[in-house]
């Protein structure tokens, strides 16, 4: 079977030239980076050359990257990290958007309870949280403020420079979890004014099992996991050299072709939004007027589950929205945020495209949706 792979937003293939770039760390490079002999010394210059890319990439200092094992660990590392540091034993507060990833939701309720205040505030009906719903949710404890850079499910941008730049007058931290942005839009630290920001490498055609933050300089926070103190005191446990390498390379290759890339996707994403539109009578396209990301598309199909038109599609890999909410939710704020009812949330799938998709397979995949979805009516 040929598959149609519409799921870079869950993961990505691994890119040939990040595979390439890993081999001989696999075999002859095999030295741990902390060691001061010649074979680990070379494996740390090639560490930081990888963290240098990726510096380079979100366009802050290289000693501001911190890797991780992923965007989970990082996204635990922000909220917990500052709240051990900034105010231990519960004595904080902290405001998350209502339509964060699990990573940042299920670890901010895990500090509530422990006794850290924790306050959610939802986006308006375009999807939008509104910065001065942030600065409402502030209180005199205030620590941290946590919002998405990029919806994972509708691929709807927060504007999380002008929350952050409100946050900052108010003396709180900001972080944002930009896995989903990262390698699709620019994302810049100066720009958004954030002091943290956690990153994926398997969403950008890395491997699964490596991450970073970026820990602006200054940034008051403590270690979630302790040993010899590497990466910069921060994480430690000896670093995985070869997802290193491979992240590396792949937040090369994005910030060389970023512009085309973005040029790229969106016209795929327009041409499945257009041809469905025009197959599919009362097919929604959520969040359709405000910023998303280039890639991502959030359908709703009238009058049918998705999920089994996901059975009937076996062809093509796309995400439902109950697939796209992590195994903790049942319900979509996003998408109830966007006024949809509980049978539309049902009837809702996710396509996200990537580098390896072709022209073709958008015409291909939208003329089997469509077909799928008419023969479910007809039932």
């Amino acid at each position: 079977m040929r598959f149609i792979y519409l799921d870079y937003n869950s993961t990505t293939p691994t890119a040939p030239e990040a595979q390439e770039a890993v081999v001989p760390f696999l075999a002859e490079h095999y030295g741990n980076p902390s060691s001061q002999h010649p074979i680990g010394r070379a494996v740390f210059e090639v560490l930081e050359e990888a963290r240098f890319h990726l510096a380079s990439l979100i366009r802050c200092e290289r000693s501001e990257i911190v890797f991780t094992s992923g965007g989970t660990e990082s996204c635990n590392m922000a909220l917990v990290g500052t709240a051990m540091q900034v105010a231990p034993q519960g004595s904080g507060h902290l405001v998350v958007s209502s339509v964060e990833h699990p990573a940042v939701m299920q670890t901010a309720k895990f500090l509530e309870t422990l006794g850290y205040g924790l306050t959610l505030v939802s986006p308006n009906r375009d999807g939008i949280i509104d910065p001065e719903s942030v600065v409402e949710a502030i209180q005199e404890n205030t620590f941290l403020v946590s919002i998405t850079m990029a919806h994972h499910d509708t691929g709807i941008i927060q504007p999380v420079a002008q929350i952050a730049e409100r946050c900052r007058l108010a003396g709180v931290l900001v972080h944002t979890d930009a896995s989903q942005a990262l390698g699709k839009i620019p994302v810049h630290v100066a720009r958004l004014k954030v002091d943290l920001l956690s990153m994926s490498g398997h969403k950008m055609y890395a491997p699964k099992g490596i991450g970073a933050l970026f820990v602006r300089h200054g940034t008051p926070i403590s270690p979630i996991l302790h040993g010899e103190g590497n990466e910069y005191g921060l994480r430690s446990g000896v670093e995985n050299v070869t997802g290193i390498v491979a992240f590396g390379k792949t937040a090369n290759i994005a910030d060389k072709y970023m512009q085309q890339s973005i040029e790229r996707m969106s016209q795929f994403r327009d041409l499945l939004e257009t041809k469905l539109l025009s197959m599919v009578p009362g097919l929604l396209v959520n969040g359709q007027e405000v910023e998303r990301l280039p890639n991502t598309t959030s359908v709703t199909f009238p009058h049918v589950f998705a999920d089994k038109m996901q059975q009937r599609l076996p062809e093509i890999c796309f995400a439902t929205s109950a697939a796209a909410l992590g195994r903790y939710d049942t319900t979509s704020p996003m998408l109830s945020a966007l006024g949809l009812t509980p049978a539309q949330v049902q009837g809702t799938i996710r396509l996200s495209i990537g580098r390896f998709n072709t022209e073709e397979q958008m015409i291909r995949a939208t003329e089997m949706l469509a077909a799928a979805w008419e023969a479910m009516r007809k039932e």
